[in-house]
């Protein structure tokens, strides 16, 4: 049997069977799946996006003593939290960046990436409303002669890419 190509409630509910064809399901059920091709350039934001998760998780891990010295002196958390957070917030920004290339988990690696980068921001102004003079520890020694504008700026445009994923990836399945 042929499929009609109306929904199965067309014509005042007359339905596809007066065609004797076979109904498919009604329009309002089916779920947009954009093309590959507009899916590719999403697709090279987060790669991108991943890749600086795991440059700096990579970098913050294989130092996280410095790690921890950077992130004490934000003067948020005390010493041993500071400690644990250096020892496992850079596997976690690993993680969360092959979550972001491989597609798995992607909602919940997208929302652990857009919470830390949060956290990252509003740290760093905290610290620069306190008249704190800090390096941010971001991507080890490559950020350390940073100023607080380019800083911000970094962290801006990446939270910036994290939302547009959000809202390009709307219509993925959920976890």
């Amino acid at each position: 049997m042929l499929n009609c190509r109306l929904p199965a409630h067309w014509a005042l509910g007359v339905g596809c069977w007066v065609l004797g064809v076979e109904a498919m399901e009604p329009l309002s059920t089916i779920s947009y799946q954009p093309s590959a091709a507009r899916r590719f350039p999403w697709r090279i934001v987060d790669v991108i996006v991943a890749g600086i998760f795991i440059y700096a998780g990579a970098i913050k891990a294989l130092d996280p003593v410095q790690f921890a010295s950077d992130i004490d002196n934000y003067k948020i958390v005390p010493w041993p939290v500071s400690v644990v957070l250096a020892f496992y917030l850079p596997w976690l920004e690993i993680f969360c960046g092959f979550a972001l290339v491989v597609r798995l988990l992607y909602r919940g690696a997208l929302s652990i990436s857009t919470a830390l980068i949060l956290t990252f921001t509003f740290a760093t102004v905290a610290a620069k409303v306190r008249g704190l003079d800090i390096t941010c520890g971001c991507f080890g020694h490559a950020s350390q002669h940073w100023s607080f504008p380019a800083h911000l700026a970094t962290n801006l445009g990446i939270l910036a890419a994290l939302l547009a994923l959000w809202v390009s990836n709307r219509s993925a399945k959920p976890l």
